[in-house]
Order: C-alpha cells, then sequence, then structure tokens
C-alpha cells in the first residue's frame, strides 16, 4: 500500500479547491502549482503550500511539463493531482511523474494513450465491435487527406482535437468553401489548449443528446460505472447545464450503455476516475470519446450517489479499496449542476474580467457550491471565465430545477457581469422543463444570448438620476466645511458596467 502524505495540484481554480478539501479532510498536505496571476485566488490562500511555475500564459505555466515536475518535487509532493483541462490528459505529463517518483492521480500513462487519444481509442472501440459515429481517425494528418475525407463522410462534418475536449479544437464544417479554414483552426486551437495539434473527423449528428458515463476502475482492475449524466445544453460544444441522472433514458438503455462504458474502459485497462461520452439519438446510441480524467460535472454524480470521487481517486492512487462485493449502489433523487460564468449574458457571452465586488452565494438544503475566487479577487482575460459551480439536489427533476432557479435569483456577484439571467431562461424554457433538448438547443434559442428586460436608454437615465442625487447629498455633507470636489470619483459618472 503506497502512502500520501503531501499532493501536488498542477491546476487552478475551483477545481484545486475542490482537491485541496477533500486532502484536509484526508490528513494530507498540499502543493498548489500556480502561475503568477493566480496568488489572488482562494485555492493560494488555503493551500499548504505554493509555488509558482510561471507567468500567466499556459505554455509557460499550466502546460509546462517541465516545470510543474520540478515544482512538485521541489514542494516535497508524494503525488499529483492534474484536476481537468491543462495536463490532466497528458500521457507525457503522467510518464514524466511515474519517471520521477510522483505518484499520478489518475490512469497510466498508457491508459491515457490509449483511451485519451480520440483516434486511439476509436480503433479500440472499432476492433471490439462497440458502436462508433462514422469518421476519419488515420494518422495523415495533411490538409489534402482531411479534406477528402469530409467529403467521403459527408457533410454536416465536425473536427475535433485528438488530445483533448471541452469543445477546444472543435469546429463544425457546413460547407466545402469553409472547411480548409476550420480544420486549420481547429489544429492552432488543439496545438494551444493541449499541445498537439492531430486532429479527427466525425459526421455530425444534428437532434442528438450528449449522454455520459462515470465510469471508476479500482485499484484491483475491476471497473464500474456511476451511472449517467446529461450533458446536452452546450454552447460552442461547452457545456453549461450538466444534470444526473439523465432523462432520456429508460432501464433497458441506461444498462446498454452502462455495459459499453465499462467494456471500453476495462479494454483500455482503466484504472481511477473517467467518462466515457456518447451521443443518442433517435433510439441509438454512439460512443463518442472518453476523457480520463476528473470531469467538471462530476458533482452531480457524488450528489446523487452519496459518494466522494476526489477521496475515491486518492484512495485508488494509494492502492486502497474502492468497491466491495456487497456495494451496490442505486441513484436517488437528481441533481443538477450550472457553470457561472463571468461574461455578459446581453452581449453575447462577452467575457467580463475585473476584480470582484461583494459575492454571496445563498445557504439553504441540498445546495452545493464549488468556486475559486472570493470578493476581492480579479478575473483575469488568461484563463477560462468561470468564476463558480452552483449544485442543487432534490427528489424530483422538476423540484430540482425550481431549486436551482430560486439559488440562482438568490445569488449575488459584484463587480463583473455573471451568465447567471442566462442560465435562469435556459432552466425555465419548456424544452428543458421537459427534458428533450438536444444539443443545438442553445444554438436554436440562445445563439445570441438574452435581451435585457430593461432598454439600456432606460438605464442610462437611471444612472444618471442617480449621479445627481450623490452629487447632491456629498455638498450637503460638505456644505459646512465649504468645499465641494466636483471631481470625486464615482462609477456613476460614467455609464455604469452593470452586475
Amino acid at each position: 500500500m503506497k502512502k500520501i502524505n503531501r499532493i501536488a495540484i498542477a491546476n487552478r481554480g475551483e477545481v484545486a479547491v475542490r482537491i485541496i478539501r477533500a486532502c484536509e479532510e484526508m490528513g494530507i498536505e498540499t502543493v498548489l502549482l500556480h502561475s503568477d496571476v493566480d496568488v489572488n485566488s482562494r485555492a493560494y490562500r488555503m493551500a499548504t503550500k505554493k509555488i509558482c511555475i510561471g507567468p500567466a500564459p499556459t505554455a509557460q505555466s499550466y502546460l509546462n511539463i517541465e516545470a510543474n515536475i520540478n515544482a512538485a518535487l521541489a514542494g516535497g509532493a508524494d503525488a499529483v493531482h492534474p484536476g481537468f483541462g491543462f495536463l490532466s490528459e497528458n500521457a507525457d505529463f503522467a510518464e514524466q511523474c511515474e519517471k520521477n517518483g510522483l505518484i499520478f492521480i489518475g490512469p497510466s500513462s498508457e491508459a491515457i494513450r490509449v483511451l485519451g487519444d480520440k483516434m486511439s481509442f476509436k480503433n479500440l472501440a472499432k476492433q471490439a465491435g462497440l458502436p462508433l459515429i462514422p469518421g476519419y481517425e488515420g494518422e495523415d494528418q495533411s490538409l489534402t487527406t482531411l479534406l477528402s475525407e469530409v467529403e467521403k463522410i459527408g457533410l454536416p462534418v465536425i473536427v475535433k482535437a485528438a488530445a483533448g475536449g471541452g469543445g477546444r479544437g472543435m469546429k463544425l464544417i457546413n460547407s466545402m468553401s469553409e472547411a480548409r479554414d476550420l480544420i486549420e483552426s481547429a489544429q492552432r486551437e488543439a496545438m494551444s489548449a493541449f499541445g498537439s495539434s492531430k486532429v479527427f473527423l466525425e459526421k455530425y449528428l444534428g437532434k442528438a443528446k450528449h449522454i455520459e458515463f462515470q465510469v471508476f476502475g479500482d485499484c484491483t482492475g475491476q471497473v464500474r460505472h456511476l451511472f449517467d449524466r446529461e450533458c446536452s445544453v452546450q454552447r460552442r460544444h461547452q457545456k453549461i447545464i450538466e444534470e444526473a441522472t439523465s432523462p432520456s433514458l429508460d432501464e433497458n438503455l441506461r444498462r446498454e450503455m452502462g455495459e459499453v462504458a465499462c467494456s471500453i474502459a476495462t479494454l483500455g485497462k482503466y484504472k481511477n476516475a473517467g467518462t466515457v461520452e456518447f451521443l443518442l439519438q433517435d433510439g441509438k446510441f454512439y460512443l463518442l470519446e472518453v476523457n480520463t480524467r476528473l470531469q467538471v460535472e462530476h458533482p452531480v454524480t457524488e450528489e446523487v450517489l452519496g459518494v466522494d470521487l476526489v477521496k475515491m481517486q486518492i484512495l485508488t492512487a494509494q492502492d486502497n479499496f474502492v468497491f466491495t462485493a456487497q456495494d451496490i449502489r442505486i441513484p436517488k433523487g437528481h441533481s443538477i449542476e450550472c457553470r457561472v460564468y463571468a461574461e455578459n449574458p446581453y452581449q453575447s457571452g462577452m467575457p467580463s474580467t475585473g476584480k470582484l465586488g461583494h459575492v454571496q452565494w445563498p445557504e439553504g438544503p441540498r445546495r452545493r457550491y464549488e468556486y475559486g475566487f472570493d470578493s476581492g479577487d480579479t478575473i483575469t482575460s488568461h484563463y477560462d471565465p468561470m468564476i463558480a459551480k452552483v449544485i442543487v439536489w432534490d427528489e424530483t427533476r422538476s423540484r430540482a430545477i425550481d431549486k436551482m432557479i430560486r439559488t440562482l435569483k438568490d445569488s449575488t456577484v459584484f463587480g463583473v457581469y455573471t451568465n447567471i439571467p442566462y442560465l435562469i431562461q435556459i432552466l425555465d424554457h419548456e424544452e428543458f422543463r421537459s427534458g428533450v433538448m438536444t444539443t443545438r438547443f442553445i444554438e436554436t434559442y440562445f445563439a445570441d444570448g438574452i435581451k435585457s428586460s430593461v432598454e439600456d436608454e432606460q438605464v442610462k437615465k437611471w444612472a444618471v438620476e442617480i449621479n445627481k442625487q450623490l452629487k447632491k447629498t456629498r455638498q450637503a455633507s460638505v456644505l459646512g466645511a465649504g468645499v465641494v470636489n466636483e471631481n470625486t470619483t464615482s462609477p456613476w459618472n460614467a455609464y455604469w458596467r452593470g452586475v
């Protein structure tokens, strides 16, 4: 049995906080490997030790394998937790951890190469006769070949990064005239996000639902699934709202998909937490990919099953058992997660940066918040603009939706715009409430964000009037001293940025 006393966290934001919390409960020290701009973050304040691994650009910090390995060793860590994104699905990083005597809290480097590389995964699934979407996963990455394969598959075709996920390096081709530019753009994004420009092609299913299964391989090699999540609400291929379990599956379909998920993970000799993703259309399901890491949306699974996936990851990395013969888990109730981003919902999701003012997440039964920033912290333009994840549980899906809407309405974030109004409108949409939404739901109903209930001109009038009242108040307060400072700085002297 391996003993872990200190874990280096090669990540940032709310996932770093999530890992630190689990480590604290297990009596394990933490070393936060951070960029220079992330000193103003919750994870930085919470970690046992902190080591700067470079400047803000990800290539020089969070994607720099050598810097992360050296910092983990310098910090006296026994293990490294990669979180999600960045190097979490990088087989070379996992291998370097292994070579330097660091336990990689995740699957082996071999398993990442087999399953995390989307093309290798598809070849393995094809050999096993598992259901796949028609596409191209070849080694020839020349533009000539890729363009030829797009024509063979037939439009529309989607281009995806072979080395990662999360919507990065993903482009939808609807006409051959745009194919070259979109493929080159996907390759550039893939290189920037994952360090590899390798892409593959798939036939695009226009009315599919996105369903994923949480799988977990224990230290004995046994793989089980921890049921499913509905992830169809996506904008530009990035998930916004996730649920457990999916309202789209009956028991037979859930059983069949769960068996396929466990089969592909077993074939890849998978150990630790992972996710097998599917597309479901017209009652037929197709394997999409395997994410060889913890998922952003893992809390909804934890809520309906009463498990702690991060602790399970750490226990498995220490060769401890996490499953027993009597361990039968059945989902109870329904859980929903919303990703709260710093963005302007009234301007098509334009990122909003700056210092956070007052932030408050409302307390209540079965409400959970995972956040990486507090009041006074700065949201920068360098990274993903997610401020927090809001998670709720209730006994039924309809009640969980109502609870989430109430929770979001009661949440307070000043200083930057947030997508909270956007999330509320999505949750209250009839297609979402009925559970029939597909991956084109956002594109169909919310492609341009939402419209403000108050016209901009009216807001400007209010700002001007309030500014006048503030000036009168200031003048009255200093009248006795005979001094009026007309240059006093006030947010009302300009059109307020709003929240």
